[in-house]
């Protein structure tokens, strides 16, 4: 099963105080909007995502249909795909993709120690 780019989405209690710990570690911003409280912060090839008040827990993400850079691949295994597979193996979810849609979707499950792993394809 190919996921896709691999980040870490950490809830932030101060995303300024986290941003500047970040940066001390090399990271720098990568995308998102401060005035809205997430930034995706980039250092090499690991990726963080800082939110302010957006999540209760971490949440390891995975992004089918993009590398690291946010391109998008030529080839890739479809969110839909994945989901049919992880059912096909008793996984269960918490939140599933539309399987008659197309396009960017989403699923949410949970591993054994209640960590959120979201699989979110943007293309």
């Amino acid at each position: 099963m190919k996921l896709g780019a691999f980040s870490i989405s950490l809830t932030v209690k101060d995303i300024e105080k986290s941003k500047a710990f970040y940066e001390k570690l090399g990271f720098t911003v990568f995308g998102g909007d401060l005035s809205m409280n997430y930034l995706i912060m980039k250092n090499g090839n690991s990726l963080i995502g800082l939110f302010q008040g957006m999540f209760e827990k971490n949440i390891i993400t995975f992004n089918p249909g993009w590398d690291e850079n946010a391109n998008k691949l030529e080839a890739f295994e479809d969110v839909r795909e994945i989901q049919s597979k992880l059912k096909s193996q008793g996984i269960t979810l918490d939140s599933q993709a539309d399987e008659n849609s197309t396009g960017p979707a989403s699923i949410v499950l949970t591993d054994p120690d209640g960590n959120p792993v979201l699989i979110d394809q943007h293309v």
